[in-house]
């Protein structure tokens, strides 16, 4: 038997059942592709249903605000995804007349949608032939073919586009597709792999030559780089002040507090005397650190981040026109990335 057809075989008994799997609607299949994009099933499941429930069509999606998505997406992280998403399904309803592209050809033209996701969706709704590629499908056909090309190269890129579409089962790619990506998930996992109970165990060259732990083969990308922030809560009585962050940089649209972006950390004295604060607040603001140091991971960056207090609210004057007071009992309604709204839960009061 093929390895395609056992591959199959193999998701019939063990693959998961997923709601997105229950159905053709490629609207559907694209929330679930884009939402599990660097996501565990688990964290994303909730998202899923989240967004399939406040926007059951496309049109709903493309007639909602951009403060609205981004705030359903609250926690997923990659906020780019839903940005892109926004993007995508206006692009739906002027380019397609409200119908949901199906053909591979059309899909990848949508913001956001790349030929994972595109063969994804093509596979699944109308059953073109097309393989998918992802983590998933990189380490299982590494692995069992014993490939050692660099998975993150155009060299590498090429050569497994290219076998993928071999191994692909020709009258089930749907099920194959789904199948492939269950295998890597569940099966030839990065670590600690079930190697013992695997069903290609005989023939699977990465275990034969034991280079399981060293298949697939990345080429190093560049290191992270470290940004310090220093961020300023301001609280009046029932209010508090926020900025929405700009185009250009991560967490675009996203709100956050009044913030300092400094070469090295700093501590309130120093932060104090440091001479950008002269076009943030008046010479009489007065500030006390709110706990210690926290540490939140990007992709390629380091966020070291600071809070202080702001701790003469009332007298003080703030230079930025940009900067709003919100109430405290609507904070939540607003869209905020991780590293603030998990400091809001555990540092600020009278949220509703």
């Amino acid at each position: 038997m093929s390895f395609s057809k056992r591959l199959v075989a193999w998701y019939g008994e063990n693959g998961r059942d997923l709601p997105w799997r229950h159905t053709q609607d490629p609207y559907i299949i694209w929330l679930s592709e884009i939402i599990l994009q660097q996501t565990r099933v688990e964290q994303g499941m909730p998202y899923f249903f989240r967004f399939s429930e406040k926007f059951p069509t496309v049109k709903d999606f493309a007639e909602a605000s951009e403060d609205d998505i981004l705030h359903l997406w609250q926690g997923l992280g990659y906020y780019s995804r839903g940005r892109n998403m926004h993007k995508a399904a206006k692009t739906v309803m002027s380019d397609f007349k409200g119908v949901f592209p199906t053909k591979y050809e059309d899909v990848i033209k949508l913001s956001g949608v790349g030929e994972y996701t595109a063969a994804a969706i093509s596979s699944i709704a109308i059953g073109e032939q097309r393989a998918v590629l992802d983590g998933n499908v990189f380490r299982v056909l590494s692995r069992y073919l014993g490939i050692t090309e660099e998975i993150n190269t155009p060299k590498g890129k090429k050569i497994f586009t290219a076998v993928a579409n071999q191994m692909l089962h020709r009258e089930q790619p749907a099920t194959y597709n789904q199948a492939i990506m269950d295998f890597g998930a569940i099966q030839c996992k990065p670590k600690n792999p079930n190697c013992e109970r695997c069903v290609f165990n005989l023939e699977c060259v990465a275990l034969q030559e034991n280079k399981v732990a060293e298949l697939p083969m990345k080429k190093k990308g560049k290191s992270s780089r470290n940004r310090y922030f220093h961020y300023f809560v301001l609280e009046d009585g029932e209010q508090i002040l926020m900025s929405k962050r700009g185009p250009g940089d991560v967490w675009e649209n996203l709100y956050e507090f009044p913030l300092i972006e400094t070469d090295s950390l700093l501590d309130a004295g120093q932060i104090r005397e440091y001479k950008a604060l002269e076009d943030f607040f008046s010479s009489d603001v007065q500030l006390a650190e709110m706990g210690g140091v926290v540490k939140h991971i990007l992709s390629h960056q380091n966020i070291y981040a600071q809070f202080y207090k702001v701790l003469n609210p009332q007298s003080l004057i703030w230079k930025k026109k940009s900067w709003n007071y919100v109430l405290l009992k609507d904070l939540n309604k607003l869209a905020q990335h991780k590293l603030i709204f998990t400091f809001i839960e555990n540092n600020i009061t009278n949220i509703s």
